[in-house]
């Protein structure tokens, strides 16, 4: 008998039986549930929970005015000049931002697909670099119906300013094969990778993106979790002079739930002076409206720029030593993984340790660490074959668990 519900509907039921499509939660805990799954899936930063708790506990009061539709409609009123003030400090905008540029939704997830739905019609596509965070034909393509198409690029070349020639041939075969690509998307500070484009590089996509009339679509959500200077520094798009790409075709993304550790505040953001772009979200944010509570949570993390700034540089500093422990166990088991100065995780290749043959390798490998008790997720970031991301920004214990039990889950064969 046909299930009762709609063809669009039936196709995304059926994608929850792909395989390895979700990640287990991690459920270890040295105290707690020392038989309990490792996980190094889920870009989380647990490190700065506390922080947060006692920031709460002392320093929120949520009015009466929370519990009302303004106040949270679209980020309210507060929301959005707080927010611009805080990008103007962190981001260096080349035009100060006032917060007419801004509105805030449930999650910058939910921004990705209100963008997809605003700047493409369904089989249209969407054009980023690889490796990507594997999500993002989630985001486009669960409800707006857009495709994810990825140019052949390798993180050795995907941060250079000759990656637009591998974004020109992409964009032609998409054209002779009927796809027509309406925006290029990148995540800078990247994800997986953990590096930031340079600004040369973000020069070019700009042009390259004006040239083609397609819309740039920046995620930077992690712009001010870079906890070194070995690398290129976080450069935002926002800060690139005026006049290279048309500002109907810009649009930065953000949100709390990376450089703020706040992903349970459900809260996310676009920056653009597109005003069509704005007043579409503004059509669409009622389904999209964050809660009161998180709008005066964050309202009130903003305003006191003490606090908020010390945060963000405790935050630094905690990913840095996570990320020195996490690569130093790498080191001591001989994998290698791609150095990086940003984000919760580090790209590891495991390539060495599939067992070439099996119907697909990196299922396999998987599952052979799954049964150990630890997880990564196999393709998530559509890199090269045995390319894994793992999230160190965890209680060290836990990280050094999960390293044990790759070893003894016969990862080395």
């Amino acid at each position: 008998m046909t299930e009762p519900i709609s063809d669009r509907a039936s196709e995304l039921v059926r994608a929850l039986d792909l395989p390895w499509r979700w990640a287990p939660r991690g459920t270890y805990s040295p105290d707690g549930n020392p038989g309990g799954l490792v996980s190094f899936a889920t870009a989380e930063n647990p490190l700065v929970h506390q922080d947060l708790e006692d920031f709460t506990r002392e320093k929120v009061s949520i009015s009466q005015a929370a519990f009302t539709y303004g106040y949270s409609t679209a980020g309210g009123t507060r929301l959005p000049v707080l927010l611009a003030q805080h990008l103007n400090e962190h981001f260096k905008p080349s035009r100060p931002l006032d917060g007419s540029e801004i509105r805030i939704t449930g999650a910058a997830t939910a921004m990705h697909e209100i963008l997809g739905w605003a700047v493409g019609d369904p089989n249209d596509g969407i054009l980023t670099s690889k490796p990507v965070y594997g999500r993002l034909e989630l985001d486009f393509g669960n409800k707006a119906g857009l495709r994810m198409i990825y140019a052949d690029t390798t993180w050795q070349n995907a941060f250079d300013p000759g990656v637009v020639d591998a974004f020109e041939k992409t964009l032609a075969d998409s054209r002779a094969a009927g796809i027509n690509i309406r925006a290029l998307l990148i995540i800078n500070p990247n994800n997986p990778v953990g590096r930031c484009y340079p600004r040369k590089t973000l020069v070019e996509i700009m042009r390259f993106c004006q040239r083609h009339q397609i819309h740039l679509i920046s995620d930077e959500i992690y712009g001010s979790s870079v906890f070194s200077d070995d690398l290129p520094p976080f450069t935002s798009a926002l800060s690139i002079e005026p006049g290279i790409i048309n500002d109907k075709l810009l649009h930065v993304t953000y949100g709390f739930s990376k450089d703020f550790g706040a992903a349970g505040l459900r809260l996310g953001c676009i920056v653009t002076r597109n005003a069509s772009i704005l007043k579409v979200i503004q059509m669409t944010a009622r389904f999209h409206n964050p809660s009161g509570a998180s709008i005066a949570i964050a309202n009130a993390m903003l305003e006191d720029r003490d606090w908020c700034n010390t945060f963000l540089a405790t935050s630094r500093r905690k990913i840095g030593e996570a990320y020195a422990f996490m690569t130093a166990g790498l080191l001591d088991l001989g994998i290698d993984f791609v150095p990086a100065n940003t984000g919760f995780f580090v790209y590891v290749d495991l390539s060495p340790y599939l067992i070439q043959g099996t119907a697909d390798a990196e299922f396999d490998l998987s599952q052979r660490l799954l049964d150990g008790g630890v997880f990564l997720h196999p393709k998530e970031e559509h890199g090269g074959m045995g390319w894994y991301r793992m999230v160190y920004t965890q209680d060290p214990r836990i990280v050094a668990e999960g390293l044990r039990r790759q070893v003894s889950a016969a990862l080395f064969i």
